[in-house]
């Protein structure tokens, strides 16, 4: 298929001065995500890149014990790719864990999909490092859409979803169906790695740029006398970092502790429940039923392409886990009459999110999603519900004046950022995991997240959430 392409958590709100929030959408300097990274730092490199640790894949039973009962666990337990020791695959690994924030911004994403994921990759037994590849695919965007017109977490282009069955209409693209597009991503790349007798990197490269090139590819080799693994391949530039990046990531998670990169505690339970509604159903009124903020529910089931779901199906949601029981009592109790609402059944849901070519950008800009004005709703309240400022929000929706209207649709951000060039004071009190340290001072900066600060006041990210910081506020 050709494609062109908890921890991680808003800081604090603690002032009405000050709002601190995780996952920057920018590193603290501008990049050029289309030069690549030197393969290797050079000895007489100046430049002020980290040295990182040479750590093997598959050290990852020592992360594992760790995180017991939690989706790394269980996805660490089933990593079975090759060892590789490539430049391709460390220029990847220096660049995320340059980006701090890049690798939390993954986790908030993967959060509501990885055991889902990880229920097809165990089912059909395949290597765990695979439940990873919407980190290179969509950076975990359930909407991304890319100029190549691929779309969804798994970036199928219209010809082979259709393929793998997923049906796209006016009203529904399984592409960007989560139960469904899952499914057929994990079938399509098992057929692959059969067609190349077990070979999981060709596989891989297939994925990306289509079987047929690389078959090409290996036959020249062929005729060349030339090896034929990945590796040894003519490959287009796109593919031929496509696999490094899986591997990096995949290496980067399976050694967390030694490259102290935080893993958000993500429980190893389903996240959703799969519920037949039998009928169309007014997304907002679902999302009402269930419980759950609009946004959130939209990140369940973003095949829906207008404000309900399809009148021909599927005549399925995806419900948080917690709110299931109580959606389908609430849905039982709903009159037919009220499952669809006359003013929506035309409108559209907001447009897919644009990927950029290279991948790991999106992982330093943040997405929007749609929010309709409710009775009492003012921009501030909706920036304190959804870790924003209100001018923020403004300049977002191109708003001449702070004032919005009942039934108004606006976009707020699905991933804030933290304010910038603002400094606080943090009174850290002493317990058990932390050194005491009075009046500590800090300003914040682009790429800031929750765990990269409390990285530099010693403390855990945890620790800042449960109150060993009693104070944040302007000096």
């Amino acid at each position: 298929m050709r494609v062109k392409f908890n921890r991680s958590i808003n800081l604090l709100l603690l002032s009405s001065s000050l709002t601190i929030v995780g996952c920057s959408d920018a590193p603290k300097k501008g990049l050029n995500l289309t030069d690549n990274a030197p393969a290797q730092p050079a000895q007489d490199d100046n430049s002020g890149r980290h040295e990182y640790p040479n750590l093997h894949l598959h050290n990852a039973n020592k992360t594992a014990s760790n995180h017991k009962n939690t989706v790394w666990e269980r996805m660490l337990s089933l990593y079975s790719l090759p060892e590789i020791n490539n430049p391709r695959v460390d220029r990847e690994l220096y660049w995320y864990l340059d980006h701090p924030a890049a690798l939390a911004v993954i986790q908030q994403r993967a959060e509501p999909y990885l055991s889902h994921i990880l229920d097809e990759i165990e089912a059909k037994k395949m290597p765990g490092e695979l439940a990873l590849l919407p980190v290179v695919e969509s950076a975990f965007v359930p909407d991304a859409y890319s100029k190549a017109d691929a779309s969804g977490l798994w970036q199928f282009v219209p010809a082979t979803g259709r393929e793998y069955g997923l049906l796209q209409n006016d009203w529904y693209d399984g592409r960007k169906d989560i139960y469904a597009s899952t499914k057929a991503a994990t079938t399509y790349l098992k057929e692959l790695n059969e067609t190349f007798e077990g070979d999981w990197l060709l596989a891989l490269a297939s994925y990306n740029c289509g079987k047929g090139r690389v078959k090409k590819s290996i036959d020249k080799n062929t005729e060349l006398n030339l090896p034929t693994d990945y590796w040894s391949l003519d490959l287009p530039n796109e593919t031929e970092d496509y696999v490094p990046r899986l591997l990096a990531i995949a290496k980067i998670f399976g050694n967390a502790d030694e490259y102290n990169v935080n893993l958000q505690h993500i429980p190893n339970r389903p996240y959703f429940e799969v519920v037949d509604i039998k009928s169309p159903l007014d997304l907002n009124k679902a999302a009402e039923l269930a419980n759950t903020p609009l946004h959130i529910f939209l990140k369940l089931n973003p095949g829906f392409n207008k404000a309900t779901t399809a009148p021909q199906g599927p005549h399925r949601l995806l419900v948080p886990v917690d709110h299931a029981e109580h959606f389908k009592n609430k849905l039982a109790e709903l009159p037919f009459s009220e499952r669809m609402a006359v003013k929506h059944i035309h409108e559209s849901q907001p447009k897919p999110t644009l990927l950029h070519t290279d991948r790991r950008e999106n992982l330093l800009k943040p997405t929007t999603v749609t929010y309709k004005i409710k009775a009492g709703d003012n921009l501030a309240s909706i920036a304190t519900k959804n870790h924003t400022t209100a001018k923020e929000l403004q300049d977002l929706n191109n708003l001449k004046t702070n004032k919005v209207h009942l039934g108004m649709n606006i976009q707020i951000p699905s991933e804030a950022k933290p304010n910038l060039n603002k400094t606080v004071i943090a009174q850290l009190e002493k317990t058990s995991k932390t050194k005491t340290q009075a009046n500590q001072s800090y300003e914040i900066k682009k790429g800031d997240t929750l765990f990269n600060i409390s990285q530099r006041f010693s403390v855990s990210p945890k620790d800042l959430l449960l109150g060993t910081i009693l104070l944040i506020k302007r000096p």
